[in-house]
């Protein structure tokens, strides 16, 4: 089981941000996403309703409290991060994990995080986005797997084509 845990949400400025690290956790295999921060229903609602079109058991959440997030999870922590050890040197040792919580920030991540999780995991050691750092580290975790997922229950479905955009519905 992997669980994403979306730390500082702030609805005003983190929407669009927050509702890219659920949609790339969903479809890079990820069984749920963990918002906190400020509570924001409409993004809960808005990624709910992309699993009811195109399919999956994904699951969202709100958590006020990230500590008790990590604390709490059975599994391993993952805090994605710029300043932590390279995901290819560490990668294997954490695909080795049944429960995996990976943390992506938002806000400015506190101090503290760093030592509350078992990893502090980096992609590389440049600015970059937490979106960009989650879909690595996922399509790492997966082996590259997640690419041919496969998600049943959805009204909608893309039809792959060389051109143009088609799609069927149920």
């Amino acid at each position: 089981m992997i669980t994403i845990l979306r730390l500082g949400h702030r609805p005003g400025r983190d929407a669009r941000l927050s509702t890219h690290v659920g949609l790339t956790a969903r479809a890079l295999g990820a069984d749920s996403v963990i918002m906190s921060g400020e509570h924001d229903e409409k993004l809960i609602e808005s990624i709910k309703e992309v699993t009811k079109e195109w399919g999956g058991s994904f699951q969202v959440s709100y958590e006020k409290n990230w500590k008790k997030v990590i604390k709490n999870f059975p599994g391993v922590s993952v805090h994605l991060t710029m300043y932590g050890l390279p995901v290819q040197k560490k990668i294997k040792e954490i695909g080795q994990k049944k429960d995996v919580l990976v943390v992506v920030g938002g806000e400015k991540v506190p101090s503290e995080i760093y030592q509350l999780v078992d990893y502090n995991i980096a992609v590389t050691s440049q600015p970059h986005s937490e979106v960009a750092a989650l879909a690595i580290f996922l399509h790492e975790y997966f082996k590259g797997k997640e690419l041919d997922k496969e998600f049943s229950g959805g009204r909608i479905r893309i039809v792959p084509q060389e051109r143009g955009k088609k799609t069927v519905e149920k």
